[in-house]
């Protein structure tokens, strides 16, 4: 029985990454937004208020899509996310220049919800049917999540420069193709029962941390000092990450690429930080939860160290260095926040306790939008990156306390 559910446990992962990469997609604003810029005139800050929009709505999404799963089931919280991100993209298609409010309700609020369900649904079902290899599991779904931006995000780009498709139709083939994949994950996607014998996780003993593995509630997760050291750790390694998406581009040409190649930058970002994802849960599982966790935070210090000097210098060579550091850096904080979470606090309330973990994107958003204010008041990039090293900093400290759950 037992080798039996390690062979048919893998098409469970296979089911998750699928659903992963699909909707990532909504990781793709910079690709998405192009022509809505361009047809209407929407402002960048505008636009950039509705990426705001959409992380916060895929935090709260995630919240909900745990407890539509325990009040109803997966199946019908899944069919939700499916009916939610299909009206979401289909009411984005219908724009007109008029109507940016309807952009932040459908893309912002339909979609983030939508994609934060699912997301959350998926991660915690599939993370079930692997106890034993719990950072590899997150790294594999993490890296479809975080390549759709490349993968998906291309082709979407291509079908808007075709003449007979254009923007419009390419969000509503998109909403259909999401919603089609979520709808079929919903009789796929399902948590191991009592009766299914998994191989158990492999104990490390070390003598600097060592802690006896219970399941806690959301409350008494949130009432442990250690998890809110770990929500601060997140918040300020992750910001790199996402504040470096926000104007990759630009950062690209500032150093001296060209338009193309900046936008070439972008897709390397974007590979990398599926890397740093999958490389990460490997790690994880080898060498445990706190040295990957120095890891992660070592290159998060690296990333905005090497920019800064990209900068100072006017090095193209290093600003890619960066970029593709600040990429493997941004894919380990999804991947530690699932397997930390699975490794402290235990599996029974895993969906619940993630999706409140996940919270920590909301004011990381934010770090973006503080970064952009400095830059566009000094001229310069070296203040955003000073406080983004500032950032690092402060979490390898707030790191190095984290213990016991």
């Amino acid at each position: 029985m037992e080798e039996k559910n390690h062979i048919t446990r893998w098409p469970y992962l296979l089911v998750g990454a699928i659903s992963m990469l699909f909707a990532g997609i909504i990781y793709a604003w910079s690709i998405l937004k192009g022509p809505l810029s361009a047809d209407f005139g929407w402002s960048a800050p505008a636009l950039a208020l509705n990426f705001t929009l959409t992380l916060c709505f895929f935090c709260i999404g995630g919240v909900l899509g745990s407890i539509l799963t325990k009040k109803l089931s997966i199946r019908l919280a899944l069919f939700a996310s499916a009916v939610l991100v299909l009206v979401g993209f289909g009411l984005v298609s219908f724009l007109t220049a008029d109507a940016i409010l309807m952009l932040y309700i459908a893309y912002g609020g339909l979609c983030g919800t939508g994609i934060g369900m699912a997301y959350n649904i998926v991660i915690s079902a599939t993370s079930a049917w692997f106890p034993d290899k719990k950072g590899t599991c997150s790294g594999v779904l993490m890296m479809s999540f975080g390549i759709s931006s490349l993968v998906l995000g291309k082709a979407a780009s291509m079908m808007f420069g075709i003449e007979y498709i254009g923007w419009r139709r390419t969000y509503l083939i998109l909403g259909v193709a999401i919603a089609a994949v979520l709808a079929i994950a919903a009789f796929l996607v399902r948590v191991p029962g009592a009766e299914v014998a998994l191989p158990k996780p492999a104990q490390k003993k070390s003598a600097i941390e060592s802690f006896t593995t219970r399941d806690y509630t959301t409350g008494e997760m949130l009432r442990r000092v250690t998890f809110w050291g770990f929500f601060l750790y997140c918040i300020l390694t992750a910001a790199v990450g996402s504040t470096v998406i926000s104007f990759a581009q630009d950062l690209a040409i500032s150093a001296g690429a060209g338009v193309a190649l900046a936008t070439t930058l972008v897709g390397v970002l974007s590979v990398s930080n599926g890397l740093g994802r999958i490389i990460c849960g490997i790690i994880f599982d080898i060498l445990g939860r706190r040295r990957t966790m120095i890891i992660a935070n070592l290159l998060a210090i690296a990333a905005p160290a090497i920019l800064l000097i990209s900068i100072i210098r006017g090095s193209l060579f290093l600003c890619i260095v960066g970029l593709c550091v600040t990429g493997i850096s941004y894919g380990c904080c999804p991947t530690i926040t699932a397997a930390f979470i699975g490794a402290f606090y235990g599996t029974k309330s895993f969906p619940t306790n993630y999706s409140v973990a996940n919270l920590m994107l909301i004011p990381t958003s934010f770090a973006a939008t503080i970064a952009s204010a400095m830059q566009d008041s000094t001229g310069s990039y070296i203040a955003p990156f000073v406080m983004l090293l500032a950032f690092s900093v402060c979490a390898l400290v707030v790191n190095l306390n984290i213990r016991k759950p």
